[in-house]
């Protein structure tokens, strides 16, 4: 399987094609090593099938032997020699050393080969592959590079590999195809599907030395340790060696370095120790080894580095992972310590002290407390998400050169956490184990139970996480260590949808306001009124767990808007500080905002993107969540099948680890699409088991409205009662119109007949205070309509209906806007349903209509494929298949059709 190389696979394609009506091509792939040009003639040779290709290989031991390629490429038609004219063929069996004779005219030869490969085409085509051509011998090359300018009508393709950087290898007068490195997505392909268990950190440094190459992207995990496949790198030391020394490009770079003088390799040495590329530095260190600038030159024209006046820089990542494998340790050793020495001294110490303290750790083999304490600063230091990472690396060497138990526990639980706010979950699990908790003091305790409870989440169960918090909140004397442990112990209980796990987090928060969120999300409802004003002010910036609680209690209690404002600015934060480990959990409250507020295309783009971060690195437990979320929105809009799929593997995954309150999002979504379609039985069934989920009716709240409606048009007004009140405590505690305007439209359902149009009045109103749920607005529209009609007011109905049938559309909130149009249609009112907004989208798959609206906004395919993650060619492909459903020809066409201003 080829990876991103579909432009390229075409181009092969048609030449083939074409080939097989007779036209003849020869193209030259060309490319570094381990780029993928083996791999397109491999393509090439499987499209033109068995008995229809002749092959060559270059072999550098072999240059010197003369037509030994074109004796390999021949040899398999050699029977049509006979037929060649006389001269033609003295000089092919000249070649071949069939007559005792030399080879005299080469340009006999050239036209033997060419007739040779027309009679073999016969009246199909024919492939010639020649690999390697830079270490063809010269005389087969040009007997073939003769032949291949020559060709015209003879359904003959000839392809040529030739690695560049090669003195002599390069091919002229043929058409050229540049193999350039292989873009994000298909590295990103690649990685998934051919390389396992690789730690994100890992693979964001194998991708960042790959530098796109295929080969590289394979090569270089293999030559990892489990460790460092694990995520322990830094950045300074590169692997201790190939997995497979039979590698070819591995051999070949190491061959060529073995030839150099020893000042040169030497200085290699250096600058593959070196990650700077300064080219200053390493003269500097270099002088250790009694190397110069001048010991560079073979180097130069063995095309290993590129020098400039400033810089040093491998013309292939490869070569320094080669350059460094093939030195001795005591080498290794002695180059990083001339890098420190280097760095040390001078205007230097202040621009490189991190780097020279990476090369100290690089260079000590023991316990060392200085370099341990200099590795300490360094991880200090770091910040955003490589910085993060960088500091996990260096709290772990320097847990590795220290002596004292004690300190070594300590550093490592900072390795730990500091992965985890870095994404680097695999490791923060192999860190964890790592460390001997007794050996810990109380001061590292709480950082060490919140990344023991990260890896519980991951591995085991909400449950369990919040128990792990909670003893550690038992064992904590100082305040401050105990607010951040029972803020993820309030989000790790609730997940669990245990109630009386909530409880036990409840009784240890102690009464000051900093807790006022906490206590407002885990005690009675009728306690959290008093708390809403302490709790609005008190945790908002603060730490970014504290910020995440904040937006989960403003999303829990109806404040939409402030949720929404704060899940914003830390996916903002989250992008700007590279905090990785905390952006797919804020994707997820932006996305339920976004849901909750009407915003249904941004809720998608938004939980979309935090289901690829979680799943890029392995957070199956917010997988869970944002799968839920992707549910309700495809059960608001009418897809059956995607909204299925999404539960149920939702349901599977929060099943097996007690995600409580995942699995109740699943069953709502479930439930609000049987609603949504009028099956009212199946709604109120996925509701119930909801509702079961959950332990304490702050969370239970987002589902009680959808559980109070199915109840009653199930004919089960008996069941209704008690989500009914949990309902209006809920309002009354929350004490936003959002909130209340919810409570007054249920008690229109289930309350006494004289005061329902009281309620229903009511609940708009509230809904006019707050305009902030346009689709909660438009359901109670569509039940007051329906109540109306009942009551044969048919044109006060109507009035009703069709605002609800306009938010409905607007929303595309299909199932929902054909119980409207056929409640409005019942009041006599005649309704043309491919007059809505979006009738012309709801002929779109929902991947087509994503790609529609955004193309519609004017950005390219490339931004919206980073936008959806897609790749460029896919978004074409939609938007190909979109086009003739929406009645147009180009994307110029979509603003006005789409009601857009461009």
């Amino acid at each position: 399987m080829l990876y991103g190389r579909e432009t390229e696979q075409d181009q092969i394609h048609r030449i083939l094609n074409r080939a097989g009506d007779g036209a003849s091509c020869a193209l030259v792939i060309h490319g570094e090593a381990g780029i993928g040009k083996t791999a397109l003639l491999e393509y090439a040779a499987g499209l033109a099938g068995p008995g229809r290709v002749l092959r060559t290989v270059g072999i550098e031991s072999e240059m010197e032997l003369a037509f030994g390629g074109l004796h390999q490429l021949l040899w398999p038609v050699t029977s049509h020699l006979e037929r060649l004219p006389e001269p033609q063929a003295a000089a092919l069996n000249a070649a071949f050393g069939l007559s005792g004779e030399a080879v005299r005219d080469r340009f006999s030869l050239g036209t033997a080969v060419l007739t040779t490969l027309s009679q073999a085409a016969g009246s199909g085509p024919l492939l010639c592959v020649i690999d390697d051509s830079q270490w063809l011998d010269r005389a087969s090359l040009d007997a073939l590079t003769f032949a291949a300018r020559r060709l015209h009508t003879e359904g003959v393709v000839m392809l040529f590999a030739v690695r560049d950087g090669v003195p002599g290898g390069q091919i002229t007068g043929l058409p050229q195809l540049l193999l350039h490195g292989l873009d994000a997505a298909a590295v990103d392909a690649l990685l998934t599907d051919r390389v396992a268990a690789l730690s994100p950190y890992a693979r964001d440094q194998i991708v960042e030395q790959a530098q796109g190459n295929p080969l590289a992207l394979l090569e270089l995990p293999a030559a990892l340790t489990a460790e460092q496949r694990a995520g322990q790198l830094n950045p300074i030391v590169l692997p201790a060696g190939l997995s497979s020394p039979s590698s070819r490009i591995q051999e070949t770079f190491q061959e060529q370095i073995r030839r150099l003088p020893d000042p040169t390799r030497a200085m290699l040495l250096v600058a593959a120790a070196d990650d700077s590329g300064d080219l200053d530095l390493v003269l500097r260190a270099s002088t250790r080894f009694g190397a110069t600038l001048e010991d560079l030159e073979p180097a130069e024209h063995a095309a290993l580095v590129l020098l400039t006046e400033h810089t040093v820089a491998f013309r292939h990542p490869l070569i320094r992972s080669a350059t460094y494998q093939s030195a001795a340790l005591a080498r290794r050793l002695a180059a990083h310590r001339a890098l420190a020495d280097a760095l040390d001294g001078g205007s230097g110490v202040g621009k490189h002290l991190d780097r020279r303290a990476w090369h100290l750790a690089a260079a000590t083999t023991g316990a060392d407390e200085a370099v341990a304490t200099e590795m300490v600063g360094v991880a200090q230091r770091a910040g955003g998400r490589q910085g993060t990472a960088s500091a996990s690396a260096a709290y772990e060497r320097a847990a590795q050169l220290t002596a004292d138990s004690a300190g070594r526990a300590r550093l490592l639980a900072a390795a730990a956490f500091t992965s985890a706010e870095a994404g680097q979950f695999h490791r923060t699990a192999a860190l964890t184990d790592a460390i001997n908790a007794l050996a810990l003091d109380l001061v590292m305790l709480p950082d060490f139970a919140r990344v023991r409870a990260i890896v519980e989440l991951d591995r085991g169960s909400p449950g369990q996480a919040a128990r792990i918090l909670l003893e550690c909140a038992d064992r904590i004397s100082r305040s401050a260590d105990l607010a951040p442990v029972l803020t993820e112990a309030v989000q790790t209980a609730q997940s669990s949808g245990d109630g009386q796990l909530l409880a036990d987090v409840a009784a240890r928060l102690p009464d000051s306001p900093e807790y006022a969120l906490a206590r407002a999300m885990t005690g009675p409802l009728d306690a959290v009124r008093d708390t809403m004003g302490p709790a609005r002010a008190g945790l908002r910036e603060v730490g970014f767990a504290e910020r995440i609680l904040a937006g989960t209690h403003d999303q829990l209690f109806a404040d939409h808007r402030a949720a929404l404002d704060t899940a914003t600015a830390c996916v903002r934060d989250c992008r700007d500080q590279d905090m990785v480990g905390w952006l797919h959990t804020a994707l997820h409250l932006l996305a339920e905002a976004q849901l909750s507020l009407g915003l249904y295309d941004e809720a998608r783009t938004a939980a979309t993107e935090g289901l690829a971060v979680a799943e890029q690195f392995g957070r199956r437990h917010r997988e869970t969540y944002l799968r839920a979320t992707l549910a309700t929105l495809a059960a608001l809009q009418g897809e059956q099948e995607r909204c299925a799929g999404l539960s149920e593997a939702t349901l599977d995954y929060a099943d097996a680890h007690g995600i409580e309150l995942a699995a109740a999002r699943a069953h709502r979504a479930l439930g609000l699409l049987a609603l949504g379609l009028g099956h009212a039985e199946n709604a109120l069934t996925h509701m119930e088991a909801a509702r079961s989920r959950v332990g304490h009716p702050a969370l239970a709240a987002f589902l009680l409205p959808d559980l109070v409606e199915s109840a009653i048009r199930a004919g089960q007004r008996e069941r209704a009662a008690e989500p009914m009140e949990l309902l209006a405590q809920w309002a009354q505690a929350a004490n936003r119109p959002a909130a209340l305007a919810l409570s007054h439209r249920c008690r229109a359902l289930t309350g006494p007949e004289g005061e329902t149009e009281q309620h229903f009045t009511a609940a708009l109103r509230l809904h006019d205070a707050d305009t902030t749920q346009p689709f909660e607005r438009a359901r109670t529209e569509l039940l007051y309509g329906e109540w109306l009609r009942r009551e044969r007011r048919r044109t006060d109905a109507r009035s009703h209906l069709r605002t609800a049938l306009e938010t409905f559309e607007t929303l595309d909130a299909q199932p929902w806007a054909t119980r409207a149009r056929t409640e409005l249609q019942a009041t006599g009112e005649t309704v043309d349903p491919d007059s809505r907004p979006n009738a012309l989208l709801s002929r779109l798959s929902p991947q087509e209509r994503e790609v529609v609206r955004l193309a519609a906004t004017g950005a390219t395919n490339r931004q919206i494929a980073t936008q959806l993650f897609l790749s460029p060619r896919t978004v074409g492909h939609h938007l190909y298949r979109a086009f003739p459903k929406l009645g147009i020809t180009n994307r110029t066409e979509l603003p006005p059709l789409l009601g857009q201003d461009h």
